[in-house]
């Protein structure tokens, strides 16, 4: 989170999608399936509280669950891409904001588009907020409610 200015607070709900993004790129990496005990291990490397990180542990347990489908979507509407080319951090922040797209409706989608922006912002290069935005706003085309309003 060194890309984050110290003085720039940020909401309890964004420092959850930060930790998701941080734990599937851990197990990515590592090859494993999330386990809710990463959290904890997580949480303790930043001297954080587990408890405060529950939105993170649903996202990554609904992802895990769904990542079939998700990745589906991500490889359909990643024009000229495919899911080998996309880069690892990329993909997570990708596979985070499409799971909230399409199994959480109390989350109005603009909101999960801008968040993953942020997040491609603070891990990726210059031009990942350009490629997460434009794969969001594919998928987010599909969906059959309000775009800028919960449910």
């Amino acid at each position: 989170m060194e890309a984050i200015q110290k003085s720039e607070k940020i909401s309890l709900r964004r420092e959850n999608r930060i930790l998701a993004v941080q734990w599937v790129y851990m197990c990515e990496a590592m090859g494993i399936a999330a386990e809710p005990e990463h959290l904890h291990s997580l949480c303790a490397l930043g001297d954080q509280n587990p408890a405060n990180f529950k939105f993170a542990q649903e996202m990554v347990m609904l992802l895990q669950k769904n990542l079939v489908s998700i990745d589906a979507l991500i490889d359909r509407f990643a024009l000229n891409w495919n899911l080998a080319r996309i880069s690892r951090v990329d993909l997570c922040i990708l596979r985070i904001a499409t799971c909230e797209l399409c199994y959480r409706n109390d989350i109005p989608p603009i909101v999960t588009i801008n968040e993953a922006i942020e997040l491609g912002k603070i891990f990726s290069g210059e031009n990942a907020k350009v490629f997460i935005n434009g794969v969001l706003d594919r998928i987010k085309s599909t969906l059959s409610r309000s775009l800028r309003t919960n449910a």
